[in-house]
């Protein structure tokens, strides 16, 4: 009887959490969950930054509320999501993707040294179709990931500003030395499609780990009020231009302790949500506005975000931005680029 009555509570939990939650294959970091057959996996490897979760009681920066009081000045306020515009598409290849030329688009800014001149682009690919025209490809077969920044396809040929690539199981940052820049040089003369010098896909709102509820990394964030000429780990780079802004690189963590429940967020926003609650975002860019990505999932047929998050009409914009705390910047560098062109922020003092 004891027997049985065992089998039956190991049967009864079992059926509980297969409902419930989501099944994940530690070995590959892979996540299925019920309502899709698409694979979850997070970028870089388990002991990245990327992949590491805040520690319960993380050190507060001495100028958390003076910059949060910055943050503020943008007139949108709070924290809005680019989804469909001004963000980074991604599309995952394999070995039987078609070679694409990819030609320099520019005499200023570089492809890295060692990226190739045939990149696999699938036919029916597009960057981000405004001014930064992103594009990402995946090959989790062969373990690698390609950076497009300015790419365009011009009379069936494709052109780039700048390219790079890199191992998909790897730290997901680059450094200085590694890129073997200047002070004054812009990061973009050495492949990067990043101002802060760091993969383009690196925290990304994946739309598969958003449906599955569980979105286990920092993720990716901008704002007009970077830092002139600082930056921190895990940023290589900046252009800031804002004197007495947040350093690239920097964690702004949502309170942990704040109620999500009052803010009549979507299955997806909740798991932004917490995510920015567990492992907090990274400012990793300029922006006209202080905002998160999601990855654009343009022309990829049965894949979109219409009612799952909401840009700036709803969801996470409605947190108050007293609610996010900049954690300690520690170790950062005082280089960067020094002229910053076609920016006019009259909310701080900046470089001229």
């Amino acid at each position: 009887m004891k027997h049985l009555l065992t089998i039956a509570l190991i049967l009864l939990f079992t059926c509980r959490c297969g409902a419930q939650s989501a099944t994940t294959d530690r070995s590959s970091q892979a996540t299925i969950h019920p309502s899709t057959t698409r694979e979850v996996r997070r970028f870089f490897s388990d002991d990245s930054f990327w992949n590491q979760p805040l520690p319960q009681n993380p050190e507060i920066d001495a100028r958390s509320q003076q910059w949060i009081a910055l943050l503020k000045r943008d007139p949108m306020k709070n924290f809005g999501i680019n989804a469909t515009r001004y963000t980074i598409p991604i599309y995952e290849i394999n070995e039987k993707t078609p070679l694409k030329t990819v030609l320099p688009n520019s005499d200023f800014y570089q492809h890295a040294k060692d990226f190739p001149r045939e990149v696999p682009i699938p036919d029916d690919a597009i960057s981000d179709d405004q001014n930064d025209h992103h594009l990402a490809l995946v090959d989790w077969s062969r373990n690698t990931a390609w950076d497009l920044w300015g790419a365009e396809l011009k009379n069936g040929k494709w052109y780039s500003y700048t390219g790079i690539r890199y191992r998909l199981d790897g730290p997901g940052v680059f450094s200085t030395k590694e890129l073997g820049m200047k002070n004054n040089d812009s990061v973009h003369q050495y492949g990067p499609g990043r101002a802060s010098g760091v993969p383009i896909i690196a925290g990304l709102i994946r739309e598969d780990e958003a449906r599955s509820g569980r979105i286990e990394h920092k993720i990716a964030a901008a704002s007009q009020f970077v830092a002139f000429q600082e930056f921190v780990f895990p940023a290589a780079w900046t252009d800031g231009a804002c004197i007495g802004g947040i350093p690239e690189g920097a964690v702004i963590q949502l309170d942990p302790q704040l109620d999500l429940s009052k803010y009549a967020l979507t299955h997806d926003e909740m798991a932004v949500a917490r995510a920015l609650q567990k492992y907090g975002m990274v400012l990793l860019d300029y922006a006209g506005a202080n905002v998160i990505y999601a990855e654009g999932l343009y022309g990829q047929k049965d894949r979109n975000w219409q009612g799952r998050l909401r840009e700036w009409d709803g969801g996470l914009i409605k947190i108050p931005i007293e609610n996010y705390r900049v954690l300690a910047v520690k170790n950062s560098v005082h280089e960067g680029l020094r002229w910053r062109p076609n920016i006019n922020n009259p909310h701080c003092e900046q470089w001229k």
